[in-house]
């Protein structure tokens, strides 16, 4: 078990090529394993504006003016089949040029996920994900990528 005290929680989106665009996420280092939850997606302007004119929406407003006036009229978009939310676990890959925190995601190493549709679903997932995978045995010692 690795006690919740050695757990490292970082302040950025451990996933989702579209994880810059998220407003919610959580990272966290559970021992081998990275645990990371991500929703709250609102595209860039370029693809809100294909997506309203797509779907027949018109925008008003400049700006953040106009940004608002996507949120009230569409709101968050799905970052997979029917959610808002998701929560993946990789395993953790130490990486010395990373300047805010020492860890990612190794690619392709995706051992659980769930997902969610409402925030408070996703950060007790977050939690319960970390639960479980503290629980488990570690399989290797965190690889080190320069």
């Amino acid at each position: 078990m690795i006690p919740k005290e050695k757990w490292v929680w970082m302040p950025h989106a451990g996933h989702l090529c579209v994880a810059a665009y998220c407003r919610f996420h959580l990272t966290t280092r559970i021992g081998p394993w990275l645990v990371s939850t991500v929703g709250e997606y609102v595209p860039d302007s370029v693809a809100r504006e294909m997506l309203a004119e797509v779907r027949g929406i018109k925008l008003v407003g400049r700006g953040d003016a106009r940004e608002v006036d996507w949120m009230k009229k569409c709101g968050f978009e799905d970052i997979g089949c029917d959610r808002k939310y998701e929560t993946m676990v990789f395993r953790a890959v130490v990486d010395d040029n990373h300047l805010c925190c020492p860890f990612r995601q190794d690619s392709g190493t995706e051992l659980d996920m769930d997902g969610y549709k409402e925030g408070g679903a996703a950060y007790r997932g977050h939690l319960a994900m970390c639960e479980k995978w503290s629980q488990k045995r570690r399989e290797r010692k965190l690889a080190v990528k320069k």
